[in-house]
C-alpha cells in the first residue's frame, strides 16, 4: 500500500446545508481518530445559494484533512459524485449525504467490509427511515424496478451512505440521476462483490429535504438508460439492428402474402381487392420503413462506437510488468 494514500476518502456532496456542517465534521473526525484512520473529506458544494461554502473554507482553514470542490450552479447528486470521485485518493471511497440523517459511526463497519470481506461496494440499507411519505413510497417502487431489472439484491439502491473500493468508483461515470444506480453501473463494469448493511437513518435535524417528484421521472429514464448501456452501450447493433431486421421482414412478408394473394385471385378469374386498398398493406410498408430507420440507428451507432477514443476503457483490472 502507498504510504501517502490516505485509508478513507469520504465524499460530501452538498446542497445549502450550512447547519449541519460543522456538527458532521466534527463527528466525522472523531469517528477517523479513535479507530486510527488516515483520511481526506471531499465536500461538493453543488451550487448552494447558502453560506454552505464559506462553512466548508472555514473547516478546511483548520482542518488539513478537506478538501473542497464548488460548482457555479446546481448540477446535481451525480455530478457532484463524479466530481468527487475523481479527486479521491483513499484506498476506500465512502459516500454520504450532508444532512446528518447518515451517521459516520458506520464508517469503520464500511471499511472493514470492503478490506476484510473483499466486497467492491457496500451499500447501506435504511432499515427503518425518518422520510416523509412522499418520499419512502416512490423509493420502494424505484428499488422493486431496480431489483427486478438488474438481479441485484439489494434493499436501497438509492441510499447515500456507501463504501467503494477505490478502482470502482475510478471506473464508473455517473451523470444525470444515475447515481441512484452506482450499482448497477458497477456490476456492469466487472465489480460483482456488492454487499449491503443495515445503517441508522436519524431523523432531518436542519433545513428540509431537496427531494421533488421530478425525480421519479427522471429517475425512471435513468433506469431505462442504464440497462440500455449496460447490455447494448458497446453494440447497439444487436438491439437497433435485430429489431429493424425483425420490423424489417415482417413487413416485406406481409407485403409479399398481399402480392401473391392477389395474383392467386387472378389466376383463378376473380376479381381481387386493389393491394393498396388494403389498410394491411400501408401497416406492412410502416413497418418496412420503420425496420430500415431501426437497422441504420443500430448501424450509425455502430460507427460511432468504433471510433470512440474510449471504447476499451477500464477494460484492464491490473497488470503485471
Amino acid at each position: 500500500m502507498n504510504a501517502d494514500k490516505p485509508n478513507l476518502s469520504i465524499v460530501i456532496p452538498l446542497y445549502n446545508e450550512e447547519e449541519s456542517l460543522p456538527e458532521l465534521m466534527a463527528w466525522i473526525e472523531r469517528v477517523v481518530t479513535e479507530n486510527g484512520f488516515t483520511y481526506e473529506t471531499i465536500f461538493v458544494d453543488d451550487g448552494s445559494t447558502d453560506t454552505s461554502w464559506e462553512v466548508v473554507e472555514s473547516l478546511a482553514a483548520v482542518n488539513p484533512h478537506i478538501k473542497g470542490i464548488r460548482f457555479r450552479r446546481n448540477y446535481g447528486k451525480s455530478a457532484a459524485l463524479y466530481c468527487g470521485f475523481a479527486a479521491a485518493q483513499g484506498e476506500v471511497v465512502i459516500t454520504m449525504d450532508a444532512d446528518l440523517q447518515d451517521s459516520p459511526d458506520e464508517i469503520p463497519a464500511l471499511y472493514r467490509m470492503i478490506i476484510q470481506e473483499g466486497y467492491d461496494l457496500v451499500s447501506g440499507w435504511k432499515k427503518k427511515r425518518y422520510d416523509p411519505l412522499g418520499k419512502t413510497l416512490p423509493s420502494k417502487f424505484f428499488n422493486a424496478t431496480a431489483r427486478l431489472v438488474s438481479g441485484i439484491k439489494l434493499h436501497d439502491f438509492n441510499s447515500g451512505l456507501k463504501a467503494y473500493r477505490s478502482k470502482v468508483v475510478k471506473s464508473i461515470e455517473v451523470y444525470g440521476e444515475m447515481h441512484r444506480y452506482i450499482p448497477i453501473l458497477a456490476k456492469w463494469a466487472g465489480f460483482r462483490r456488492i454487499g449491503e448493511k443495515v445503517v441508522h437513518h436519524r431523523a432531518r435535524k436542519y433545513g428540509k429535504s431537496k427531494f421533488g417528484w421530478e425525480r421519479m421521472i427522471k429517475g425512471y429514464l435513468d433506469l431505462i438508460s442504464v440497462m440500455f448501456i449496460s447490455r447494448f452501450g458497446k453494440s447497439p447493433m444487436y438491439l437497433f439492428g435485430g429489431l429493424g431486421t425483425l420490423m424489417f421482414l415482417l413487413g416485406g412478408g406481409t407485403t409479399l402474402y398481399l402480392i401473391i394473394e392477389k395474383l392467386s385471385k387472378l389466376s383463378q378469374g376473380l376479381i381481387p381487392r386493389d393491394v393498396t386498398d388494403q389498410p394491411l398493406f400501408y401497416i406492412a410498408i410502416a413497418a418496412v420503413v420503420i425496420g430500415v430507420q431501426l437497422f441504420l440507428a443500430g448501424f450509425l451507432g455502430e460507427l460511432i462506437g468504433r471510433n470512440s477514443t474510449d471504447r476499451n476503457k477500464y477494460l484492464i483490472d491490473e497488470t503485471i510488468e
